[in-house]
């Protein structure tokens, strides 16, 4: 019988004057940098979806026992009008690379980045970023989407397949007005020369002729050689949450399965493989309180659970929202959006930011699977 254990935790940043000034941390993404070294990117601001809001990377120095805030990612627009938030992930090679979405606040003063009358998003500019070290990263590389969005979704980091390919999954996202000419339905960018261009997409989970969106999407490369995609299921019209889907390729992302059903409810779902074509998951549950883990095995058309085990947050209560506003519910999220990376010794590193006493920090957990 499979466990998955805790065998450690702790805090990779909060803020140590709240009393002070108001900065909270969000979306968390872990890249292991060689030797000892991991790297934790941030968005730090003073809300959940401040204009201010802008990415930061703390380091350590010993296998993400111990950690300090570094610094900014990358400069800030001069003009000040920009958010941004990012994902970063390790090269095979040595150093990382960073997944960024820069969000164009102008003329919406006082407003979020979704628009609560139709789900819509402000305009955005895609980057990606490299560094040698963790410490200092490159200029921001623009990249130019192989699709129209009109806008996009940032929750996963690029993904380095064994055979050198760069994978950014992403998800389209209506405009500020509600126009969304292909729909909102996950796809993934393709580039074959280390990010410098992104000509190839793949067309991963397309719902919209069911009216069902797939957010905050993740794909994995299994240690069989699949790939699995994995995404939170929001039917819009009885604004309700369908249980996580999954697809599936077995010829290095050519064709997917249909989406399937993971039996899991849950939303901001970070996946990492398991020995034997395994998976490891971690995500924010709706159908109980807390993030939790699970383990399991994708057979054909089946999702396999083969054990679950809660993380952080299972006896607390109000940690997420059920309304029928989509937008108002993710103004009122306590926690989530997990990054999960493996570990030489076997285990796993998970960060999440999470709100305790009042400000939202990022918290890891190190767990094992045995």
């Amino acid at each position: 019988m499979m466990e998955i254990r805790t065998v450690g935790d702790g805090l990779v940043w909060r803020n140590p004057k709240p009393h002070v000034a108001s900065r909270h941390a969000y979306f968390p993404s872990l890249a292991r940098l060689g030797g000892r070294r991991l790297a934790c990117s941030m968005a730090i601001a003073q809300a959940f979806e401040a204009p201010d809001m802008h990415s930061w990377v703390a380091l350590s120095e010993d296998d993400g026992a111990s950690w300090s805030l570094h610094g900014e990612l990358f400069p800030r627009p001069r003009d000040g009008a920009w958010s941004d938030s990012c994902r970063i992930t390790a090269l095979p090679g040595g150093g990382a690379a960073a997944f960024a979405l820069l969000a164009d606040r102008r003329g919406r003063e006082g407003e979020g980045l979704a628009n609560p009358a139709n789900l819509g998003f402000v305009p955005v500019s895609l980057r990606v970023l490299r560094s040698a070290d963790g410490r200092s990263w490159g200029a921001a590389e623009e990249i130019r989407p192989p699709v129209e969005g009109p806008s996009f979704e940032i929750c996963a980091p690029i993904v380095v397949l064994s055979d050198g390919r760069w994978v950014l999954p992403t998800s389209t996202w209506r405009g500020w007005d509600g126009a969304c000419p292909g729909g909102m339905r996950m796809v993934a960018f393709v580039s074959p020369d280390g990010g410098r261009s992104w000509p190839g997409c793949w067309e991963v989970m397309d719902g919209a002729a069911e009216g069902v969106i797939h957010w905050e999407s993740k794909i994995a490369e299994l240690s069989d050689g699949r790939l699995l995609a994995v995404a939170w299921a929001f039917d819009e019209k009885a604004s309700r949450d369908l249980p996580n889907r999954f697809a599936v390729s077995g010829d290095g992302g050519k064709g997917w399965s249909r989406p399937l059903s993971t039996g899991l409810q849950g939303q901001t779902m970070a996946v990492a493989a398991l020995p034997g074509g395994g998976v490891l998951a971690v995500y924010r549950r709706t159908d109980r309180s807390g993030l939790w883990a699970e383990a399991a095995r994708v057979d054909g058309e089946r999702w396999v659970r083969l054990a679950e085990a809660p993380l952080w947050g299972a006896r607390a209560a109000g940690l997420t929202a059920h309304g029928e506003n989509m937008v108002e519910n993710f103004n009122v999220l306590r926690f989530g959006a997990p990054s999960l990376i493996p570990m030489p010794d076997g285990t796993f590193l998970c960060a999440f930011w999470c709100y305790e006493d009042c400000v939202s920090g990022i918290r890891w957990i190190r767990l094992a699977v045995e």
